[in-house]
């Protein structure tokens, strides 16, 4: 393990759920930072009381049109959260693109890297128009 992979830190995983031993599990270095994309994007802003302006906007485009401009308003707005929330990241692109058997689900790439190590990587969050 490289000595700055302590920046990538550790947490509780997501969803929360016990250990074997009885403790909460945790998630460490880049899970972390894959998990905290994760609920980066699946959290509405203002869904949190006490910090109204964390998340992503997306879940404002439930129900719009699949088409090209939902999707660069989607990618748009995943920027913005990314590289306001996760500072542990260089954020490399974001792609959105209709699921291949599923009209009403479009497809949220995210390549990334990770500052402390950098190792490249990439998630796909599902985003369901209905």
């Amino acid at each position: 393990m490289m000595a700055n992979a302590n920046f990538l830190g550790s947490g509780w995983a997501f969803p929360v759920r016990a250990a074997l031993d009885s403790r909460i599990e945790e998630a460490h270095q880049e899970e972390s930072i894959r998990q905290a994309i994760w609920i980066i994007l699946g959290t509405s802003r203002g869904e949190r009381l006490m910090r109204p302006d964390f998340g992503c906007g997306i879940q404002d485009l439930v129900f719009s049109v699949n088409d090209a401009t939902t999707s660069g308003l989607i990618a748009d707005d995943v920027r913005q959260a990314l590289l306001l929330w996760e500072p542990r990241i260089d954020l490399l692109d974001v792609q959105v693109s209709p699921a291949l058997d599923d009209a009403m689900t479009l497809l949220i790439r995210v390549d990334f890297r990770a500052r402390a190590t950098n190792s490249r990587f990439n998630l796909v969050y599902p985003f369901f128009l209905g």
